[in-house]
């Protein structure tokens, strides 16, 4: 495969970083909202999206929400509880292991859920939207506009949940793919560790099932990224890919999961467009 350069430009990351909180600094003032709240996993992208709203909208008015399952690690929560002290921020914890298990209880019969089979995708998604619910509880109790912490990788292929980790007012991050996420919470600790090292160097994954790391269902985010990178903003054809070096196995898997996931995409939140090519409507 020949060199990719699809990274955000150093010289640019600063202008995407300011660009991120003046957008959320201005939807927060234009819908009258003074705080926020972020469901905080102790993954990078939280872990992002935690840091631009602190400086958007000031340690005192946000909230950092850590929501362990049975498949939790506990590094999550201790990075988690890490990164809000870095940031000032208001942290709670709230399991939802009981939660969970009276879900599968009073629906294992009418799902057909066989205890053998372990953790399927309808019990992946079912924490994915209890912990969804809860944000939106503390949003309408208390008034937090619930920040959506997708990045564009994941919601391109659809890596995401309807009404689970999509739920929310905002999705912050959703026109940056992975790689430049990572990109961002460099730039976050450009003075100093704000994100804990070990955040950004963890495997990704999102925790739901024992074992589980993103790479058991998608290509590498570097693979992937430069698939969605040159597809969406170079207007490269599947053949252009496969000269550029991608296998045609793993480019026709992205075309067809960027194809079945558009009714997911039309049906998250609004996110902020930066000045890449985005899949959000045009008017």
């Amino acid at each position: 495969m020949e060199t990719l350069d699809f990274k955000i430009p150093q010289k640019k990351i600063g202008t995407v970083y300011n660009a991120l909180v003046r957008g959320i600094r201005d939807y927060m003032k234009k819908h009258d909202f003074t705080k926020a709240i972020v469901g905080l996993s102790g993954g990078v992208d939280s872990a992002v999206t935690c840091a631009l709203a602190k400086e958007a909208a000031g340690a005192d008015n946000v909230l950092a929400l850590s929501m362990p399952s049975a498949y939790s690690t506990g590094e999550s929560e201790k990075y988690a509880r890490i990164l809000a002290k870095n940031l000032g921020i208001e942290f709670k914890v709230m399991p939802i292991s009981g939660i969970y298990d009276s879900y599968v209880e009073t629906l294992k019969k009418d799902l057909d859920i066989d205890e053998e089979e372990g953790v399927t995708v309808p019990l992946q998604n079912i924490q994915a939207r209890i912990r969804g619910n809860i944000l939106m509880a503390f949003s309408n109790r208390f008034g937090h506009l619930v920040l959506v912490t997708g990045n564009k990788s994941e919601g391109a292929v659809g890596y995401c949940t309807l009404y689970g980790d999509t739920a929310g007012g905002l999705a912050v991050i959703s026109d940056l793919l992975k790689t430049w996420v990572y990109q961002l919470a460099d730039y976050i600790n450009r003075d100093g560790e704000v994100i804990p090292y070990h955040t950004i160097k963890r495997v990704p994954s999102a925790e739901l099932k024992p074992g589980q790391i993103d790479q058991d269902t998608l290509p590498h985010y570097d693979i992937l990224d430069g698939i969605l990178y040159y597809h969406l903003e170079e207007g490269y054809s599947e053949k252009d890919l496969e000269k550029k070096g991608f296998k045609p196995e793993t480019i026709k898997w992205v075309m067809e999961a960027m194809a079945k996931s558009e009714y997911k995409r039309r049906q998250c939140p609004p996110g902020i467009k930066l000045d890449i090519k985005t899949f959000l409507r045009k008017k």
